[in-house]
C-alpha cells in the first residue's frame, strides 16, 4: 500500500507543469495500476479481467499496462487524444463515422419515473496516440471507440453522451451494445460503495488491526449487498413473494409495526408492499408523487427493524427485566 502523502507534492506540480509530462508514478493515478496488477493475484487468469473505469481511469498508462498484463478494459474516455498521424483527435476522427445503429435505454427522469431513450451508436478502431510527453516511452495503441448519443435535445436535462474506449472488439452494434451494458453495470458498483461509505460508515471504523478491520469490512459488504439489492428488487421485481428476501419474522413485524394505509401504490401481499413498509420505516412518506424507496430510507429501515427483532429475541429468551 503506497502512502497517501507521497502525493501531495504532485498536487502542487500541476500548477506548473502539464500533468502528461509527469511519470504515472509520481501521480496518486498509479493506483489504478496497482489495483490492475493486485486483481491478477485474486481472479488468477488475467484474460478473463476486463476492468471497467469511469472518466478519471483514462489513463494511457493504465491501456498499456492492460495489454502487457493480457488484461481488458472499457473506459469512459475524458481525453481527446491525438490519433492517426498526429494531425486529428479521436473526436474528429468519431465524427465522420456513420451510425451503426440504435439501441434504446431505460433511465429514469428526475421524479425517480422510467424513460426510454433512443441512443445513436458509433464504433471505430482507431490508432491513438500516447501523450506527446511520453511518446518516446509509449507505444501507440490501436482500440476500438464506441460513441452513444442521444437521439434529439431533451428538456431539463443534459443528453446522454458516452464515449468509450476498449480493446476488446465492437464492430457490429450488438458487440457496441454489449460493452455498452458492461459499462453500465459500474453505476451498480459506485451505488454499492455509496452504501458501504454513508450507510455503513466503513471509513469511520477505529479498529486497531488490518486483520478486525478485514472482518469488519466482510460483513459491512454483506449488510451493503442486501441493502442494494433490497432497493433494486423493490425496482424489477415488485410483485414477487414477499419470502423471497425477507424472513418470515421480519415480514410478521412489518405489518404489526407498519399499517397498511398509504402502501397503496403496490399490490397488498408483494414484495414491494413490504419494502415500502420496510421503508417508511426509514422516514419515507410514499406519497403517489414520491420516486421509488432509495438505498437510504431502505438502510435506515433494515437498521431500525433489525433493533426491533433484536429486541423481540432478547425479550423472548427472558433477558430483559421488568
Amino acid at each position: 500500500m503506497r502512502d497517501p502523502d507521497a502525493f501531495k507534492p504532485t498536487a502542487a506540480l500541476k500548477r506548473k507543469i502539464n500533468p502528461t509530462r509527469v511519470p504515472i508514478e509520481k501521480k496518486e493515478s498509479v493506483r489504478w495500476l496497482d489495483n490492475l496488477r493486485q486483481s491478477i493475484g485474486l481472479l488468477g487468469k488475467s484474460d478473463r479481467c476486463i476492468h471497467v473505469g469511469d472518466r478519471e481511469s483514462d489513463i494511457f498508462e493504465l491501456y498499456c499496462l492492460t495489454h502487457d498484463l493480457s488484461m481488458h478494459f472499457i473506459v469512459r474516455m475524458q481525453t481527446d487524444r491525438l490519433a492517426g498521424d498526429g494531425d486529428h483527435t479521436i473526436s474528429d476522427e468519431m465524427d465522420k463515422v456513420a451510425i451503426k445503429g440504435l439501441h434504446r435505454v431505460e433511465v429514469r427522469n428526475e421524479n425517480g419515473d422510467p424513460i426510454s431513450v433512443t441512443l445513436e451508436i458509433r464504433t471505430k478502431r482507431v490508432h491513438v496516440l500516447p501523450p506527446i510527453g511520453k511518446q518516446k516511452r509509449y507505444p501507440a495503441l490501436d482500440p476500438t471507440v464506441i460513441h452513444a448519443t442521444e437521439r434529439g435535445a431533451p428538456k431539463g436535462r443534459k443528453p446522454i453522451e458516452w464515449k468509450l474506449i476498449t480493446d476488446l472488439p465492437a464492430r457490429t452494434r450488438s458487440e457496441a451494445i454489449e460493452k455498452i451494458d458492461w459499462y453500465a453495470m459500474r453505476w451498480k458498483i459506485e451505488v454499492f460503495h455509496k452504501i458501504l461509505k454513508s450507510g455503513c460508515r466503513a471509513e469511520d471504523s477505529k479498529l486497531r488491526t488490518a486483520d478486525r478491520l478485514a472482518n469488519l469490512m466482510a460483513v459491512f459488504c454483506i449488510l451493503s449487498w442486501r441493502v442494494f439489492w433490497l432497493t433494486m428488487l423493490n425496482r424489477t421485481a415488485p410483485n414477487v413473494a414477499p419470502a423471497m428476501a425477507l424472513a418470515s419474522t421480519e415480514i410478521g413485524l412489518l405489518d404489526q409495526l407498519v399499517a397498511d394505509a398509504g402502501n397503496r401504490r403496490c399490490r397488498s401481499g408483494t414484495l414491494s408492499f413490504y419494502l415500502i413498509k420496510l421503508a417508511r420505516l426509514g422516514g419515507y412518506l410514499a406519497r403517489s408523487s414520491d420516486p421509488p424507496p432509495g438505498n437510504t430510507v431502505i438502510w435506515r429501515g433494515l437498521s431500525r427493524l433489525t433493533d426491533i427483532e433484536i429486541g423481540l429475541e432478547l425479550g423472548m429468551a427472558g433477558n430483559v427485566g421488568n
